[in-house]
Formats: structure tokens, sequence, C-alpha cells
């Protein structure tokens, strides 16, 4: 009896260890770094109706860091294998949720950022799209008490689309 359990048992690990096997496998993105090597990221112009003059830089120097960071590109000034350009569209508040008193709750600040990414080595990569994100906050706050926080996670957010749609294989 012993042996049969124990040939059962043997045959129940066998099966579970050859049958069983979990693989993971993370591809670094879709850029071909035998081609392409170079980047150009201009300063994004901010054409926004209402205008912060704190976010242009704050998004030109998140985006440039993520894809100097994370990818084996070199950012050079110009004639570089890819391009990235584009504006600062839209940047506003407006109320979202209204309470009893027809008053808003809520408060929604949005970003909406063009962005032209041109990849001079490898044709069909090109992106010409905008990219919106927002963050709502409570009506009692004033837009410069939570400005600061709430920009910062919004060009994160964007930043991450950004990289997303262009060079990561997502």
């Amino acid at each position: 009896m012993k042996k049969i359990i124990a040939i059962y048992c043997s045959l129940f690990l066998a099966i579970v260890f050859t049958a069983c096997s979990v693989s993971y496998g993370f591809q670094g993105g879709k850029l071909n770094y035998d081609i392409v090597k170079t980047i150009t990221i201009q300063d994004f112009v901010n054409r926004a109706p209402l205008v912060n003059p704190d976010l242009a830089p704050t998004f030109d120097r998140a985006l440039r860091d993520r894809f100097v960071e994370q990818t084996r590109l070199t950012a050079v000034d110009n004639n570089a294998d890819i391009e990235i350009e584009g504006e600062i569209t839209g940047y506003g508040i407006m109320g979202t949720a209204v309470k009893e008193d027809a008053y808003a709750s809520q408060t929604r600040l949005t970003i909406s950022i063009r962005v032209i990414y041109t990849n001079n080595k490898e044709e069909g990569s090109d992106v010409d799209q905008t990219f919106t994100a927002f963050r709502e906050f409570p009506a009692s706050s004033s837009l410069e008490e939570v400005q600061g926080s709430l920009v910062s996670e919004i060009v994160t957010e964007l930043v991450d689309m950004i990289y997303n749609a262009t060079v990561a294989n997502w």
C-alpha cells in the first residue's frame, strides 16, 4: 500500500511540476535601438485660454526626464531620430457635482496637450494626438490652494499616456 501511495505521489508531483509553468516576459518598448538612437523634445508652447505659468516648464521637464530615464535614447538639440513637439491646448476648471442648493460641490481641473511625435527612422510610428487628464477637488478649496499638487499629478498622468502611446509597447 505504501508503494502505491508513493507512486501516486511521485506521479502527481511529476505532473504538477511539468504541467504548471509560469512564464513572464517584458518587452522594453517598441523602439529598435539599432536604428533609433537620438531624441529631441521641443519646449511645449502654452496656448490654453487660461494660462498657468508653471505648467509648460513643469510638463517639459517631466516629459524629458521620462524619455531620457526610461529609454536608451540620447537627447540632442536637432536632427534627432525621434522628434517630439506640441502645445498645451487646454487648462481649465469647471464644476462637476451639484449639491441640492444648485452650487457645485466638486470642481474639475482639466489639462489637454497636443503631441506630435515623429520617428524619422521607422515608418508608421508617428503620432499626432491630444491627451487629456483631469483631477477633481472640493469646490470649497480655491484653485490656488490645490493647483500645485493637482498639476503635478495630472502632468505625471499625461506623461505616462504620451510615453505609452509613442514608445512603450502597451
